[in-house]
């Protein structure tokens, strides 16, 4: 469980960095489109390099690798799945899908961790939180369909004229990372209960232990960045293409007013923005994956996804109107009653 400082701590990685993140996700991908693999390579990339010291403990004048609390053939499983949906997701924008749907396909994960937690391993769940699931997942529509009527500075031109069926290869490919995600739940509830929910106790006393959230974060995405290889040409392909765009001068690195000025290019500024935010919300997002359910991860996700929404209108113009507030009202009504029905049935349980 997560103390109150922690639960602090935790929601103001995930709330700040990924809402940052999908600011800066938009603004790269507007006008780059076909920039996904670089952008999930240098996330996975800057996460691994991240979390690589905390694999290391100093014991008895030498450096030891930390013993892991998880056998690896279960990491690879996740491996794959992480590192496929992660790619698809990143790839859609390339099919001309609009950030409102993506993050409305994003959030319809509640319901496919619901159902698929319901039919493969017999999950049950209490009326409140089956009721509040559909509030919060009706409550992201309302707010993606009214920020859907706004055009972003940033949007493509003619948008009313993409081809039927590139729209539809994009929806295809978040489909089938939704059903994808919903599997990575499980497997990662397997994880937490086969491993982790076990060895509690016995990591407490061990000083060569870590938090296991820190060892997933770890494990998942170093084990994929392999993987980026058979992607080498894509990435050094919009890598160069970001680095040929328009330059911005950074008055204020130069070291005196009359110096030159630093000059970036502003494709750059943005790709390293994202690359730092999701650094951010992947510490915050796997602080909870290692302390709580996946359902209730997700639930936090979806809450964070119409924060997103919200930040997107805000930043990129538009207005606001009744939807839009319904929308918001019914995600947090939603995520209150989820709160009750989950205190209820523990209290019932203990008793």
């Amino acid at each position: 469980m997560l103390s109150a400082s922690d639960w602090i701590t935790t929601l103001a990685l995930v709330f700040g960095g990924c809402c940052s993140n999908a600011i800066a996700t938009e603004s790269l991908t507007a006008v780059n489109p076909h920039s996904g693999i670089l952008i999930t390579f240098l996330q996975f990339l800057i996460v691994s390099l991240y979390a690589l010291p905390s694999q290391f403990a100093f014991s008895r004048g030498l450096f030891r690798l930390r013993k892991r609390r998880v056998p690896l053939l279960p990491y690879f499983a996740q491996v794959a799945l992480f590192f496929v949906l992660s790619v698809l997701n990143n790839a859609a924008f390339a099919y001309d899908i609009p950030m409102s749907v993506h993050i409305v396909f994003r959030s319809g994960g509640m319901i496919i961790n619901m159902l698929l937690g319901w039919l493969l391993v017999k999950k049950r769940y209490t009326f409140n939180q089956v009721v509040s699931v559909f509030i919060v997942t009706i409550g992201i529509i309302f707010t993606t369909l009214s920020a859907s009527k706004t055009k972003s500075p940033h949007a493509h031109a003619h948008p009313t004229d993409l081809a039927p069926s590139l729209y539809a290869q994009g929806v295809s490919i978040l489909s089938l990372a939704l059903l994808l995600s919903g599997f990575l739940g499980l497997s990662q509830d397997y994880v937490f209960a086969r491993y982790i929910q076990p060895s509690e106790a016995q990591t407490a006393s061990d000083p060569l232990a870590q938090p296991s959230w820190q060892e997933n974060m770890f494990y998942i995405h170093a084990l994929a960045l392999p993987l980026f290889y058979f992607s080498r040409d894509s990435i050094a392909t919009e890598l160069a293409r970001l680095t040929a765009s328009p330059t911005v001068s950074l008055a204020y690195l130069a070291k005196s007013p009359d110096g030159p000025a630093f000059v970036v290019p502003s494709m750059i500024l943005y790709l390293v923005a994202n690359t730092v935010t999701q650094l951010l919300c992947v510490i915050g997002v796997n602080r909870l994956t290692g302390r709580v359910s996946s359902l209730t991860v997700t639930l936090i996700l979806t809450v964070r996804k119409a924060v997103s929404l919200l930040l997107s209108v805000a930043v990129y113009g538009g207005q606001a109107n009744a939807m839009l507030w319904s929308g918001a009202a019914l995600v947090f009504l939603g995520t209150i009653w989820y709160s009750t029905g989950t205190r209820s049935r523990v209290k019932d349980k203990k008793e």
